[in-house]
C-alpha cells in the first residue's frame, strides 16, 4: 500500500468513526431501553441533542481559565488523531510507524488529564468530585491496558499496531492462553473506559464520565459529548484492531474499502450489543468498591504475561 493511499484510508476511517460515534451511542441507549422493557429514545437522538446544543449560548464560570476552554478541543482532536492512527479499514496503520501502541495509550490519557483539570478549573464542587473520580478510575484501568499492550507487543515482536493487526489477521500468532487472557482483560478494561455499569452511567450527569462536564454548556458541551461518543467507539475499534482485525483490507481498492467498512460496522454492532447485555445484567455498586472488580481485569492481564513467559 502506498503512503498516500494509506493516509486517504486514515482520513476516511476517521470521518467514519466521527459520524458513526453518536449513532452507536444511541444504539446502546436503545438496546438498554429494550432490555429494560422501556420505549427509550430514538437511535438518532444524540444527533438531535448535539444540534440543539450547538445552537445554544455558552455560559462560562467566572473561575474558568484556559484549560477549561481548551479541554473540549483537546478531547476531540486527540480522539480524531487516534482514529487516524488505528488500522481499522486496512491491516496497516495509516500513519505507518506513528501507529505505536504505547503512543496510543498516552493519547488516551491526554484528554482525561485535560478533562480532570477542566473540572477543577471550573470552580464547581461537582466538577471537582467528577475529576477526582475520573483520575481514580484512570489509575486503576491504565495499568491493565499497558500490561496487555506489552504482552501483545511481545507476542508480535513489535509495538506497531499495523504489525500486530497484520499478524493476527494472517494467523501468524499461534493461539495461546496469553492471547486469550489478554483479550479478556483488554475487553473488560475497554468496558470500564466506555462508562458502562456498574462503574458509571454515561447519562447520569454528575457521575464519573460526565462529572467534569458540569459547568459546560452550548457548543463546548456538544463538542465534549461528541468527543466522549468518539472515545467509546475508538476504544471498541482499538480492541477490534488488536484482537479481531478480520475483514480489513490488505490491498487498497474501492470494493475492499466497502467490505472493510461493512465488516467493521458489523463487528462494532456485535461489540456494543454484548456490552449492552453485560451492562444490563449488572447492578450498580458503590464507587469505592469498584477496585475489587477491576482487580479481575488486572489479574487476567498479569496471568497473560505469566503465560507468555511460560510459553503457554
Amino acid at each position: 500500500m502506498t503512503p498516500a493511499g494509506l493516509i486517504g484510508v486514515g482520513v476516511l476511517q476517521a470521518l467514519l468513526l466521527l459520524v458513526a460515534a453518536p449513532l452507536f451511542s444511541g444504539f446502546a441507549r436503545v438496546l438498554r431501553a429494550k432490555i429494560q422493557n422501556r420505549k427509550g429514545p430514538p437511535v438518532l437522538q444524540n444527533f438531535l441533542d448535539l444540534a440543539k446544543l450547538m445552537k445554544r449560548q455558552e455560559v462560562v464560570s467566572e473561575q474558568a481559565g484556559w484549560v477549561f476552554h481548551a479541554a473540549p478541543y483537546v478531547l476531540m482532536s486527540t480522539m480524531l488523531l487516534v482514529a487516524l492512527l488505528l488500522p481499522v479499514l486496512a491491516v496497516q496503520s495509516p500513519l505507518g510507524a506513528a501507529g505505536d501502541l504505547i503512543l496510543l495509550i498516552y493519547l488516551f490519557a491526554l484528554p482525561r488529564f485535560f478533562l480532570s483539570l477542566a473540572g477543577l478549573d471550573s470552580g464547581s464542587p461537582f466538577g471537582g468530585i467528577g475529576s477526582r473520580r475520573e483520575l481514580f478510575i484512570s489509575a486503576l484501568v491504565e495499568p491493565v491496558l499497558l500490561l496487555v499492550v506489552f504482552v501483545m507487543a511481545l507476542l508480535a515482536g513489535s509495538t506497531n499496531l499495523g504489525t500486530i493487526s497484520g499478524k493476527v489477521a494472517a494467523g501468524a500468532l499461534p493461539p495461546s492462553m496469553a492471547f486469550w487472557l489478554g483479550l479478556a482483560a483488554f475487553a473488560f478494561a475497554s468496558f470500564i473506559e466506555m462508562g458502562k455499569l456498574p462503574f458509571d452511567l454515561a447519562e447520569a450527569e454528575q457521575e464519573l464520565q460526565e462529572g467534569p462536564l458540569a459547568e459546560y454548556s452550548g457548543r463546548s458541551l456538544a463538542i465534549l459529548k461528541w468527543g466522549l461518543y468518539l472515545r467509546q467507539l475508538v476504544l471498541a475499534a482499538l480492541f477490534l484492531a488488536l484482537f479481531l482485525p478480520f475483514g480489513s483490507m490488505r490491498v487498497l481498492s474501492p470494493a475492499g474499502a466497502l467490505l472493510a467498512i461493512a465488516a467493521f460496522l458489523l463487528k462494532a454492532v456485535v461489540f456494543y450489543f454484548i456490552a449492552a447485555v453485560l451492562e444490563n445484567a449488572m447492578a450498580r455498586i458503590r464507587f469505592m468498591k469498584s477496585p475489587a472488580t477491576i482487580w479481575l481485569a488486572l489479574g487476567a492481564a498479569v496471568l497473560s504475561f505469566v503465560f507468555y513467559l511460560a510459553h503457554v
